[in-house]
């Protein structure tokens, strides 16, 4: 796929048919690592969930990532501060790679969607936080829901607005 058609057609899959191998999660994780970082500082960890018992756990923490279950697999991304430049930046970092492993996934013909942790209330980060025990140093960024898709139509959508592009000034 032509990278800037991968860009215009990636969607948000929320219908799975099953997991993903362990070999399409270790591409995905290469293309996460392969993001750009603020000051070459790469502050990501990635934790990959796959059991079951860990998975019914998160849909509970995260009512948004009930899709989880038919998925079969989630890429939680974090962030180590101790690692950052500062903790915008390791946000900007993390989120990067989300964006990568998301493109990736659209790539290899995979579904997956970004279910946000990082600012997507108290009760969710703490859940994150709590539930794998983070250390202070560690934050929950996003989680990835990614597995094989049910098959569906899928259409490009112009997303283009001229009215938000301003040059040079305001």
């Amino acid at each position: 796929m032509e990278i800037l058609e991968g860009i215009r057609t990636r969607k948000s899959i929320r219908r799975y048919t099953g997991k993903i191998g362990s070999e399409e999660i270790d591409t995905l994780l290469r293309a996460g690592f392969a993001a750009p970082s603020a000051h070459n500082k790469r502050p990501w960890e990635f934790l990959v969930i796959r059991d079951e018992k860990i998975i019914d756990d998160i849909c509970k923490i995260h009512k948004y990532a009930r899709f989880l279950k038919d998925a079969g697999t989630g890429i939680l991304v974090l962030g180590d501060s101790d690692k950052a430049f500062n903790r915008d930046f390791l946000i900007q970092d993390c989120s990067a790679a989300l964006q990568n492993i998301l493109l990736a996934a659209h790539g290899m013909d995979l579904g997956a969607t970004w279910c946000g942790v990082y600012g997507g209330g108290d009760e969710i980060y703490n859940g994150f936080v709590d539930y794998f025990r983070l250390p202070a140093n560690i934050i929950p960024v996003g989680l990835i829901v990614v597995g094989k898709k049910e098959i569906r139509e899928m259409t490009e959508r112009n997303r283009y607005d001229e009215d938000k592009i301003h040059f040079d000034r305001w």
